[in-house]
């Protein structure tokens, strides 16, 4: 595992387990329902003929600050939908992105597509109370989590029929993430170390991803404008994640529609 990735990310590791500890005590694994979902996470990023987009609402970030102050995450998603998302990923961490687990509820009853839950993920509770809450997916983050630890959190999520949205961030994090056999795979453009973001990572990583894993390129805030989606798309991504430049548009649905008919 690098250690300098990991440092970057154990912060909100940290807030993320503050947080779902005090849930967890007050619902125990054991007491949680699994609901039956008939939507595929990964199935729905295959079919696109085109390229898939996975719309992400978060209400903040570090980098950003407060994203989208009005609105509510019903009404964002049912936009994102109607502007031809594939599926929607839903950001619940709360100390730093202004999260809730209750969103992932509230997006299962605005909208029909698969919902990826978006956090920081290193205990097997966290996956079960996304499945509880109807998400089909969940974010490891190979950076966060030893190969011991991946390996044994996506066959858990295997379990219980959910997706797993595997995401690197160089190529020795994409080496250990082949191990695992992974149906999805994420580039994330981010880099933890300086923080800048670069499309020229998903230009070196998404070449050696094999064909038959579908492959996401996730932003940072580097996929903005239509052109990204067309060069993403000739480098071979099956999908793009996109949160803040769509969170930033005063209309996401005529906005996403409209770079997707480019």
């Amino acid at each position: 595992m690098s250690t300098e990735n990991y440092e970057k990310l154990e912060p909100y590791y940290e807030a993320a387990r503050d947080e779902y500890e005090i849930r967890q005590a007050e619902s125990p694994l054991e007491n949680l329902e699994l609901p039956f979902s008939p939507l595929s996470f990964v199935g729905a990023l295959a079919a696109e003929p085109d390229v898939a987009v996975i719309a992400e609402h978060k209400r903040r970030s570090p980098s950003e600050g407060t994203i989208r102050p009005d609105g509510t995450v019903e009404d964002t998603v049912t936009q994102y939908v109607k502007g031809g998302a594939s599926a929607v990923s839903i950001l619940t961490q709360g100390r730093h992105f202004g999260g809730r687990i209750i969103d992932i509820a509230r997006t299962r009853d605005a909208v029909a597509v698969p919902i990826l839950r978006k956090d920081f993920i290193d205990d097997e509770y966290q996956l079960y109370e996304a499945k509880s809450y109807d998400a089909n997916a969940a974010l490891l983050i190979v950076g966060g989590l030893s190969d011991t630890r991946l390996r044994q959190l996506y066959k858990e999520a295997s379990l219980i029929e959910l997706d797993c949205l595997v995401e690197v961030h160089d190529e020795t994090e994409l080496e250990r993430a082949l191990r695992i056999e992974p149906a999805v795979i994420g580039v994330n453009n981010r880099n933890l170390r300086t923080l800048s973001v670069d499309l020229g990572t998903a230009a070196a990583l998404i070449p050696k991803i094999p064909d038959d894993i579908v492959t996401v390129a996730e932003s940072g805030y580097s996929v903005h404008r239509p052109e990204h989606i067309r060069m993403l798309r000739e480098l071979g991504a099956d999908a793009v994640l996109m949160g803040t430049a769509l969170m930033r548009e005063d209309d996401p649905a005529e906005a996403l529609a409209d770079w997707l008919a480019i």
